[in-house]
């Protein structure tokens, strides 16, 4: 079961139901998606967030662009149509008894008065309910209908009725549900589920601001939470996409940004944390609203760090401030002032030279932390699941992240800690893969299959094509008289069957469509209606259960292309409608069967690296009961977190380690490969055949997925006077005379941190991310050895995000000192007149240099990758300007990497601390389980083929695919591509200049048949 509908739990719920487990996912709100779905667009990629849920859906998987840039790809998808997940909505977890493997849950669920089997979001009810209420999607900045769809695209797509004391008597929306979806009698329900184990994953809630006085929120219409701005840039909120202030809904020409509003803050709210993702947002917005009103709108940022430590986010900061000029401004803001007479607001601030400046700004966005809710702390309490008292998520070690106190319970996403959404959705693998050790022996029991019949030979046989309509509920309105296109299509080439329904995705209208199938002989189907994105698998899939090739089905998209757009204009409607379904037919009558390749999977994963990471990623994967090969180069296992010995916090670095290692070198299902190396790779996703260079000889791997967890090292400094002198150190190096509780140390006055060393530079613009916690940590470390020593740390930005920022808070409770610097004035650390180091370094509050003359001074280095570039080149996975290996996408496959059938792990995917690792790692072995646990794979379809008669080899198809498929066949002098291999996206067919490359599915004849029916008239 997983609790909670957000990106972490459909991410989570996803992973087990593709791994072989069905999957309970009940959420409270009326639709899953969570908090993701109401942002405007999601950083660093400028992408739509919603995208996060829609790709999860079933229309990918004849799209090779979106394969790529991080599609699913499966059959089916999370929008209420997996057949191996049930979503229940408006539903919370009351009541949990039993243990691992075998849990009982009581479910409550709230009635929807809509049945979302029934429903098929026509819209009719919206249309005459005359009952508005607040938008709770829109953060009640507008109105909808007390009947409506959640938010645009809702999954499950079905309406809902908040009921209000007028509707029973009004049952307009009763008469007006063709489908008979409506039910104003229906009562809550109570559900017993049993289960094996629960991942609860109910997100967060943003913080209240109105505990702000000097903020003047809500009372000031012109003050909002950047909550509230995100549905301000959306289309779908409630200025329609347009930027404008709420008071006059004018256009802001200038916009401020208060950073860390309810975080690190003990005065307004007990949140001492860092709630890691505002200083992103904040950044992100302040440049969509530069896209949206121009360059010349002003964007402010105050803050007191900014925290860009994710993968390209330094980058994205840097873009922001040097190319697109959005100002950041470091002071934190107590309060401001409504401007009299205006609806501006007025910010008086305090500059760095010391300079007080006053500045009036048209809106003010409230960067909002945040917070467990309500609903969350009470699922905690009822599945016993401890949380941390100081911030309030859920409690967890950093050896076993996603894992509770409560065994068989696990966690992912914000529950576990502020996050964003490429690290919830990473835990949400790993709580997956948790689940995954725990139930392996389950695997498969509980699937629901699908037995299709043996497929039809239709070759040489006349098109004989059907064509279905569907009125959509009655939808099409008065625009397209769905009747008079059938009694057309009758008389069209090749048509001789058609069929009309007001509901054609309905159970009974599919169960109809099967019948005429068979009885009419057809051999080819057209369905004209609504969304092919949407319902095409759908129609896809009754084909193949009615023993028909899925490719001899074409859609027609009457609804959205015809209907829709024209509904003042019923003959322009009517005249298109004609031509889709014109062209739709001629189409399909020129389609041909396709044939997918099937091959068996080979059940084993093949680990590259052997440091914590990929320790953790093959004992997972072995522990779900797969083989897996954990290739190592040097002679022992542990890698970087050998190095690990000071924990402020009590974490048994070395126990835990150790630990690790035995299990790995005693587990019947890992064989670990030392003093080894891989040298060769050929195969595809499932049959993998890897050549490893072991002490022994060449040894062949045969594997169906891999992982890449080849680990990173510390930058070894060339400035600093690092390697001169032996009082010169980096962190680690310290780290081991704190354990051995070195004279050196114990015996120092004056130690001193420099950071970002290495890190934040022209040829290294990447935040190493571990750094500052490192740092810190470490300083606690020599207080506690001293607390008569000064410690001093010089900084840039401190980092220490999450729940990171207590120990920079106890850091400075016990005196650690911290003085900040910029790239500009670098700390300048010399020789002593009486031999001892001088650091000088200019205080920035001050503006007076300060001279340190430190006994130890220790060097926050960066973290290089480790063989990337070299695994890269054999295994064709991509890697990113900073050598470290690059993932499918950011947002929706953060451990996937390039090539399919491939994870990332650990310091090779980007810098992380241990914890992170090991979720990653742990993310990466859930990922490779839902491959791993298919019997077969197939390959092909929709791809690219090569008429070798007419190919000139001019290697245009060579330099152009993004995928380098295609090769040049020397023995017949012509290019091959490997239908393998071939993603579908269909760049050589367009660039091929003696058109010898056609696309299956879409040939040159295919398309001109249907552009000429389209202009036929």
């Amino acid at each position: 079961m997983v609790v909670g509908g957000g990106i972490a739990g459909v991410q989570a719920s996803l992973d087990l139901a593709n791994a072989g487990f069905f999957v309970h996912l009940v959420e409270k709100k009326p639709a899953i998606g969570g908090v993701v779905v109401q942002l405007d667009r999601s950083y660093p990629t400028n992408e739509s967030a919603m995208c996060v849920v829609c790709m999860m859906s079933p229309n990918l998987m004849e799209c090779g662009r979106n394969k790529a840039a991080g599609g699913l790809n499966y059959e089916v998808g999370a929008c209420g149509r997996h057949k191996n997940i049930e979503i229940y909505t408006l539903a919370e977890v009351t009541k949990v008894e039993g243990g691992p493997g075998n849990f009982t849950v009581t479910v409550e669920k709230a009635p929807r008065y809509v049945d979302p089997l029934k429903c098929i979001s026509c819209g009719a009810c919206t249309e005459v309910c005359p009952v508005s209420i607040p938008d709770a999607f829109n953060l009640r900045m507008k109105k909808t209908k007390a009947i409506s769809l959640p938010y645009a695209r809702a999954i499950p797509s079905a309406y809902v009725l908040f009921k209000q004391p007028e509707c029973d008597e009004c049952r307009k929306c009763v008469e007006a549900c063709e489908a008979g979806a409506v039910d104003l009698g229906m009562k809550p329900e109570s559900m017993i589920l049993n289960v094996g184990a629960i991942v609860a994953a109910p997100g967060f809630e943003v913080y209240d601001p109105s505990h702000y006085d000097g903020y003047h929120y809500p009372a000031h219409p012109n003050v909002v939470t950047s909550l509230e701005f995100e549905r301000i840039l959306s289309e779908g909120g409630p200025y329609g996409g347009r930027l404008l202030r709420p008071s006059d809904q004018q256009e802001p020409k200038k916009i401020a940004w208060l950073q860390c509003v309810g975080s690190r803050d003990m005065n307004h709210c007990n949140n001492s944390y860092c709630s890691d993702v505002c200083c992103m947002y904040a950044i992100k917005q302040a440049e969509v609203a530069k896209e949206h009103g121009g360059a010349e709108v002003d964007t402010a940022i105050f803050f007191m760090d900014m925290r860009t430590h994710g993968k390209d986010y330094e980058r994205y900061f840097n873009r922001a401030k040097n190319d697109l000029g959005v100002r950041f401004i470091r002071f934190r803001v107590h309060s401001f002032d409504p401007v009299h007479g205006t609806d501006d607001l007025a910010i008086r601030y305090l500059t760095e030279q010391g300079e007080i400046k006053t500045e009036q700004f048209d809106m003010v966005v409230l960067s909002v932390g945040l917070e467990t809710s309500a609903d969350g702390l009470e699922l905690a309490k009822t599945l016993g699941v401890e949380v941390n008292p100081k911030t309030r998520f859920a409690q967890t070690s950093p050896f076993t992240p996603v894992a509770t106190n409560k065994p068989g319970v696990f966690v992912c996403g914000v529950f576990q800690a502020p996050k964003d959404i490429p690290t919830s959705t990473m835990e949400a693998s790993a709580a997956a893969a948790a689940v995954g050790e725990l139930l392996a022996p389950a695997r498969g029991t509980a699937m629901l299959g699908t037995e299709l019949p043996p497929e039809s030979d239709v070759s040489g046989q006349a098109p004989r094509v059907g064509v279905f309509f569907c009125s959509c509920g009655g939808t099409m309105g008065e625009a397209v008289d769905v009747k008079g296109l059938a009694a057309a299509a009758a008389s069209y080439p090749g048509v001789v069957y058609t069929d009309q329904d007001a509901v054609a995705c309905s159970a009974d209208a599919q169960g109809d469509m099967l019948k005429a199938i068979k009885e009419h002989n057809l051999n080819r189907v057209v369905v004209a209606g609504c969304s092919p994105r949407i319902f095409g698998p759908l129609f896809r899939q009754t084909v193949q259960q009615a023993g028909l090739n899925p490719y001899l089905f074409e859609m027609a998209n009457i609804r959205d292309q015809a209907a829709w757009v024209h509904l003042e204009e019923p003959e322009e409607a009517m005249a298109k409608a004609a031509a889709l379904v014109r062209g739709a037919v001629a189409r399909v009558a020129n389609l041909e069967p396709l044939q997918k390749m099937v091959f068996p999977m080979a059940k084993a994963a093949l680990v590259v690296g052997g440091g914590a990471a990929g320790m953790e990623a093959a004992r997972s994967i072995a522990d779900m009961g797969f083989q897996a090969y954990l290739v190592e180069q040097s002679d022992k296992l542990g890698g970087q977190a050998r190095n690990l010995v000071v924990s402020s916090r009590g974490y048994d670095y070395q126990g835990y380690l150790d630990g690790l290692i035995k299990k790995v070198e005693s587990h019947p299902k890992i064989e670990v490969l030392l003093n080894s190396s891989v040298v060769d790779t050929s195969g595809f996703l499932g049959n993998f055949k890897t050549t490893v260079q072991t002490p022994k000889g060449e040894r062949l791997v045969e594997h169906g997925v891999g992982i890449m967890a080849t680990g990173g090292q510390p930058f070894k400094p060339d400035e600093y006077l690092y390697g001169q002198r032996d009082d010169v150190l980096t962190l680690f190096e310290l780290d081991k005379l704190i354990a051995d509780k070195s004279p050196k140390v114990s015996g120092a006055q004056q130690a001193v941190f420099i950071q970002c060393v290495g890190s934040r530079e022209p040829e290294r613009p990447y935040c190493s991310r571990l750094c500052c916690t490192h740092s810190v940590e470490s300083a606690l470390a020599l207080k506690k050895l001293n607390p008569a020593m000064d410690v001093v740390v010089l900084y840039r930005e401190m980092r220490t995000y999450g729940d990171k920022e207590l120990l920079f808070k106890e850091a400075r409770e016990n005196g650690v000192m911290f003085i900040r610097f910029d790239l500009g004035g670098k700390p300048r650390v010399e020789k002593g007149g009486d031999g001892k180091l001088q650091v000088t370094i200019t205080d920035l509050i001050l503006g007076r240099p300060v001279v340190l003359n430190p006994d130890l001074l220790t060097l926050a280095s960066a973290v290089l990758p480790v063989g990337t570039r070299e695994m890269g080149a054999i295994f064709d996975l991509e890697v990113d300007l900073d050598g470290f290996f690059q993932e499918s996408h950011s947002k929706r496959r953060p451990v996937d990497a390039s090539l399919e059938g491939f994870f990332l792990a650990g310091l090779a995917h980007s810098p992380k601390p241990l914890d992170e690792s090991i979720a990653q790692a742990k993310a990466a072995a859930g990922r490779a389980a839902t491959y791993l646990a298919r019997e077969t794979v197939e390959i092909g379809g929709v791809v690219a083929v090569v008429d070798q008669d007419k190919c000139a080899v001019c290697l245009t198809c060579v330099r152009t695919c993004p995928f380098e498929v295609p090769i040049i066949d020397y023995t017949v002098d012509a290019a091959y591509i490997d239908p393998i291999k071939c993603q579908g996206c269909g760049v050589c067919v367009s660039e091929c200049p003696a058109k010898a490359i056609s696309m299956q599915n879409f040939t040159d004849a295919q398309i001109i048949v249907q552009e000429t029916a389209l202009a036929a008239g």
